[in-house]
């Protein structure tokens, strides 16, 4: 594996693990944070999914998977720890996986499609 693949997946563990922090214990939300759950949800997975998509394309399918389950883990564990589990939650969590894939995947080709043409 070269840095830059573990750099990526250095990056997508310390993501997962703050999301877990970040789902699974109560901290108060200070009243200047806006926005939607939802949207919190999105932003949270695609970063997630984006590293190793933009590196890795070709394990974006495995790594996906995995995210939904970890999201749909979270979900589950969350009434245990006094927090509410919602299924729009999981979904956001899956509109986010695919956005970062994509997005990471959309850069990782227009990386390629850069060298292609300087070496051309």
């Amino acid at each position: 594996m070269n840095r830059l693949t573990v750099s990526a997946i250095a990056l997508t563990l310390a993501l997962a693990a703050l999301i877990a922090v970040l789902t699974l214990v109560r901290i108060p939300v200070p009243s200047g944070v806006g926005g939607s759950d939802k949207l919190h949800h999105v932003i949270g997975f695609a970063a997630l999914a984006l590293p190793i998509a933009c590196v890795r394309p070709r394990w974006s399918l495995h790594v996906a998977m995995i995210l939904a389950i970890y999201g749909g883990v979270i979900e589950l564990v969350q009434p245990h720890v006094g927090r509410a589990r919602e299924l729009a939650d999981w979904m956001a969590d899956l509109a986010g996986i695919g956005l970062g894939t994509a997005i990471g995947i959309g850069l990782n080709r227009a990386v390629m499609l850069g060298r292609a043409r300087r070496r051309a």
